[in-house]
């Protein structure tokens, strides 16, 4: 079981296969990105490196991508997808104690900050693994993010059998504003150019496969077992007869200063 302090350990299996949203999102990031294609791009919380390989069809022969996520199993399948590219790499690695050396001529990240608590510490570690001047282009959960599953996991987890193990939690998400973000962004030394928050609703499917890998990972790991299945089912039904993923996204483009 994954520490509750530390990053979460994911199936990355089952992530790869369910996760197509972050697909577009990651294109997104990537095409507000400037690059010549000889730089090196860290991409923060690779996950199976769907943004990565998109990454590496924009760099050049001499560019480099290093993906860097707190997950074994997310490390080892971009590792497994992706490795065979000389020009791509994959390390476990805490954001919170995020060490790139030499530092880094760009960075990205998708679908990740929401799920580390400390925002502030999170941009100080990567403003140090950048060089001066370096793009910082991010999106993640940001306030009012998936607030149809945070209403149902919240109803269904101050119930019986689950209220023992996740009644006094306050969950594992960090959504945040714009203004707080901008406010971090500052103080961590970066130049923003523009902090925003954006719609993107989707009904995943299948529901409780994605429910289970990646909205409610988190609560499941503080679980016994025989209580994982019932959990889900539950927080399925109270997302209601539209069980919207109701998505809203913090878009970060900045620069080291």
């Amino acid at each position: 079981m994954t520490s509750p302090d530390g990053p979460r350990e994911w199936d990355a299996g089952s992530y790869h296969g369910l996760a197509t949203p972050h697909q577009s999102w990651g294109a997104q990031i990537l095409g507000r990105l400037p690059l010549r294609g000889d730089e090196t791009v860290l991409d923060l919380g690779c996950g199976t490196g769907r943004a990565t390989e998109q990454l590496l069809e924009r760099l050049g022969p001499e560019g480099r991508a290093i993906g860097i996520d707190g997950s074994v199993q997310m490390v080892a399948e971009a590792t497994r997808r992706l490795g065979a590219d000389p020009r791509a790499s994959f390390a476990r690695q805490d954001l919170l104690a995020l060490a790139v050396a030499p530092p880094a001529d760009a960075a990205i990240s998708s679908a990740t900050f929401h799920w580390i608590k400390d925002h502030q510490l999170l941009f100080t570690r990567i403003r140090a693994a950048l060089k001066p001047g370096a793009p910082f282009v991010a999106q993640c959960g940001g306030r009012g993010n998936v607030s149809n599953v945070v209403r149902a996991a919240g109803a269904v987890a101050v119930r019986e059998p689950y209220a023992p193990f996740l009644g006094d939690w306050p969950g594992p998400w960090n959504f945040a504003a714009p203004e707080e973000t901008v406010e971090r962004l500052e103080a961590a030394g970066f130049a923003v150019e523009r902090v925003w928050l954006e719609d993107s609703p989707q009904r995943p499917a299948p529901l409780r496969d994605f429910l289970r890998t990646v909205s409610l990972g988190s609560h499941l790991e503080r679980l016994p077992e025989e209580l994982r299945d019932g959990f889900v089912d539950e927080v399925a039904e109270a997302m209601g007869p539209d069980p919207v993923h109701d998505y809203v996204r913090l878009n970060i483009v900045a620069a080291a200063r």
